[in-house]
């Protein structure tokens, strides 16, 4: 680091969270004379001394269960007389259980907000070819063994879902089939793909350098793409804006620079406009998709969520250090590709041998722990051996000559 680089961080406004000195984005850092001030462009930043934040681990883990309580308990399609879960509405089975996991598709949303918040903080001085290797190593070494084991479990145990043909599960193994028009394996991959369109269009703020106004103007545009693309009838606009997904993103995004840089009435402003649109698209989704619970109770969810979330942000679980969240973040992963499937499979072969609600627990448990053993045994020894591949693939790449 240069002396002048030295300088400007000691001249950078900051503030004190837990005992750690934040820098602020100043409106401009004053420079040697005969030089232009430098702007919160050119701020040196950090994130708080790069510790995990254990909480949204224990978040993430809690809304996989809801997700997961909702597919064996909640949805409407195991509430129809005659389904092929249950074979009689889950309602009637246990009324009570049906009615909190009712809510428990929320679960996804509230992904959706971590993933930005998430995704925002690790890219933070990476380059795109970390960024893109950090991606890569994440996403498939869980994602490609759960194609294969929900394969397998739908040709062994078949009734209650469609096989999909060779070609069609071959063609899943890229994660792009939604972007062909071809079916999932497993019907929640359908998440991945608004996961892959945020990290196309976040790529290129990687690409030109992470700062506190790109990120800011970012969700500025985005939001307002987001905004336009129902009413343009543009497919390709509704393609890239992903309406259905942006503002919970967004939200993310917000809520990690409020971390990193503190809190103002800018980020305020988007997360506030983040909830407006984000429980517009709540009733939709129930109107249109869900059918099973109420937009009151969904938005109170949300709205306690994003309330945590802001905690997170500011500091106020910073004193949650449990180890034991490490792993149970971990889980979260492998756990939401693998339980839907497969996992109602189970309960259809099972549902007449034990209580309704042992089964869902004995399930969701058996998917914990093959989780635990698909993120010990194939996450990190696959993820290593893509790392070194790519480092290595892009090493040549870069060496190599015109």
């Amino acid at each position: 680091m240069s002396m002048q680089d030295a300088e400007s961080r000691r001249s950078i406004p900051r503030r004190v969270v837990s005992g750690l000195q934040q820098p602020l984005p100043p409106l401009s850092v004053p420079a040697p004379p005969g030089q232009p001030a430098r702007t919160a462009r050119h701020a040196v930043v950090r994130d708080r001394a790069g510790r995990r934040l254990y909480a949204i681990d224990g978040i993430r883990l809690l809304a996989a269960l809801m997700v997961a309580m909702h597919h064996y308990a909640g949805t409407n399609r195991v509430d129809q007389p005659g389904n092929r879960i249950w074979d009689r509405p889950v309602s009637d089975i246990m009324p009570t259980v049906f009615r909190f996991a009712s809510y428990g598709w929320i679960g996804v949303e509230i992904f959706f907000v971590i993933s930005g918040f998430v995704i925002c903080m690790s890219c933070w001085g990476r380059t795109p070819r970390q960024f893109f290797t950090s991606r890569v190593i994440r996403l498939y070494p869980a994602y490609w063994f759960a194609i294969v084991f929900t394969t397998a479990v739908l040709v062994a145990l078949p009734g209650v879902w469609d096989r999909l043909r060779t070609r069609d599960v071959l063609l899943n193994f890229t994660m792009l089939q939604s972007g062909s028009g071809v079916m999932n394996v497993d019907g929640v991959y359908w998440t991945l793909w608004s996961e892959l369109r945020f990290y196309l269009l976040f790529l290129i703020v990687v690409w030109s350098g992470l700062t506190y106004r790109k990120v800011v103007v970012f969700c500025c545009v985005w939001g307002a793409a987001a905004m336009l693309a129902p009413i343009s009838k543009l497919p390709l606009l509704e393609l890239v804006a992903n309406p259905e997904g942006a503002w919970y993103f967004i939200a993310g995004l917000a809520l990690y620079l409020m971390h990193r840089f503190g809190q103002d009435l800018l980020l305020w402003g988007i997360l506030a406009m983040a909830w407006l649109m984000g429980q517009r698209e709540l009733g939709l989704r129930i109107d249109e998709v869900e059918h099973v619970s109420g937009w009151r109770g969904s938005v109170a969810i949300f709205t306690v969520f994003l309330l945590v979330m802001v905690a997170v942000a500011l500091g106020a679980t910073d004193r949650v250090r449990w180890k034991w969240l490490v792993t149970a973040g971990a889980l979260t992963y492998p756990l939401y590709l693998m339980h839907y499937a497969a996992g109602t499979v189970l309960i259809n072969r099972l549902r007449d041998t034990m209580d309704a609600r042992l089964l869902i627990a004995s399930v969701i448990a058996g998917f914990m722990l093959l989780s635990w053993l698909v993120h010990r045994f194939v996450e990190r020894p696959v993820a290593r051996l893509l790392k070194r591949g790519l480092d290595t693939s892009f090493a040549r790449l870069r060496n190599a000559g015109g």
